[in-house]
């Protein structure tokens, strides 16, 4: 299953317009109004599901910076850094949607602050 939406978000990566890509997310989104910074921690059935994987390619998506890893607790952490709309459209995506074989129990948000500037020029899965 985490092939097959490789491969799918493979092919969406080669939509990416080549402004963006030529000067970076963080540079598209250096005019985008104040900057948010979160922390996250999700709770349920969200490991062994493809869930960080989703996570990378929501945020891609929705235009933010960050990080995401699995716990030795068995939730999935991290930080998500952009313009505060768009922060809060992965807030929401962390909360209730997650990858399609995942079950969100509750989403915790911590240290969340405005930024100055971002500390991270894309979104990555770490290990």
């Amino acid at each position: 299953m985490c092939l097959l939406s490789l491969a799918a978000a493979t092919v969406a990566a080669r939509r990416t317009p080549l402004r963006l890509l030529g000067r970076g997310l963080a540079a598209a989104m250096s005019t985008a109004g104040p900057l948010k910074s979160v922390d996250y921690e999700v709770f349920g059935r969200v490991q062994g599901v493809c869930f960080r994987m989703y996570t990378e390619g929501e945020a891609k998506k929705i235009g933010v910076v960050g990080w995401v890893k699995n716990t030795s607790k068995g939730t999935v952490t991290g930080q998500v850094q952009g313009p505060e709309d768009k922060v809060n459209s992965m807030k929401s995506w962390l909360s209730k949607v997650g990858s399609p074989s995942s079950r969100i129990d509750r989403t915790n948000f911590s240290n969340e602050k405005t930024i100055s500037k971002l500390e991270y020029s894309n979104f990555s899965i770490r290990y």
